[in-house]
């Protein structure tokens, strides 16, 4: 053959690796990109995985300042430095941060399986110049409601983190069952028997749930302290996933019903509707002694 030159579609995108490399970044400064919604991805039609078209690491070449500007929208602290942008002891920056007045955007584990939680430098430099926040930095004392919720043991950490983790995974999601998926990462295996009934419904969902970040072989202490971290546990939080999976739910039966043997019937008991998803009873959350204390 002569003349033309086909190019292939897998050449119009590129493996994540393949593409921080082109860019210029590092694999976790493009992971974080990719995570806060900085790099869009694209499904591997060959079901590889996300992949980037070209066209978006041209967008990105094009931006002012690219890559320093982006590396510094990405840049990740620990406690420590997170203080000294804050400029107040590391102490209070922990203290901040359990009440969730900073939002950790990732966390691994040490070598002693402590967790340690990273946060975004320029959302610290952002709350650190808000003269709102002025009495909670630099305050002698914090509010006596605040001081109260510390000793209770209150940490905001975990749930923040899964909040935002919540959001990368839905953002990336192709498909209803996908996002219902994504939803029912975050409850534990109880909650989501309890919301899906059907076991092939629930055999079919269980391939669309991801896994917690990597930590560890599968069954060690650090997967399971993973998987701890990923199960949300206040019942403010249960009860909204609640909601969110069984209408996530409603519409994958409707769009795509799960593949079950030829010849079995669906149950013809109906699952619990999005409005009774959350009438399990559970305690107040900590929403709820929030506003006690802030009424």
């Amino acid at each position: 053959m002569t003349g033309t030159t086909l190019t292939r579609p897998q050449q119009l995108s590129l493996t994540p690796g393949r593409a921080a490399r082109e860019l210029g970044l590092k694999r976790n400064e493009f992971d974080l990109g990719v995570h806060l919604g900085h790099i869009r991805t694209v499904p591997d039609e060959g079901g590889g995985g996300r992949r980037v078209a070209r066209r978006e690491l041209d967008r990105l070449r094009a931006e002012d300042g690219f890559p320093e500007a982006f590396q510094q929208r990405v840049r990740a602290v620990g406690t420590t430095e997170g203080a000294e942008i804050m400029d107040i002891p590391a102490g209070r920056f922990t203290r901040l941060a359990r009440l969730g007045v900073v939002a950790p955007v990732r966390f691994y584990l040490n070598r002693y399986r402590a967790v340690v939680w990273l946060y975004l430098a320029e959302e610290l430099g952002q709350c650190a110049a808000d003269e709102r926040n002025a009495v909670l930095l630099h305050a002698r004392r914090m509010p006596e409601g605040m001081r109260a919720l510390l000793d209770e043991g209150v940490d905001l950490r975990p749930r923040n983190w899964r909040a935002r983790h919540q959001e990368f995974l839905l953002r990336v999601c192709d498909g209803p069952w996908e996002s219902a998926g994504a939803l029912a990462a975050f409850l534990d295996p109880a909650q989501i028997a309890e919301l899906v009934r059907d076991p092939y419904e629930r055999s079919y969902l269980n391939r669309f749930r991801p896994l917690p970040p990597h930590q560890g072989a599968p069954g060690t202490p650090a997967a399971h302290l993973t998987e701890r971290i990923m199960t949300a546990d206040d019942p403010d939080e249960i009860s909204r996933l609640r909601i969110r999976l069984a209408q996530a739910m409603e519409d994958a039966r409707t769009l795509r019903p799960a593949p079950r043997p030829a010849g079995e019937q669906r149950p013809t008991a109906p699952p619990p509707a999005p409005h009774e998803a959350a009438s399990r009873d559970t305690p107040r959350g900590l929403l709820s002694r929030l506003r006690r204390r802030s009424a």
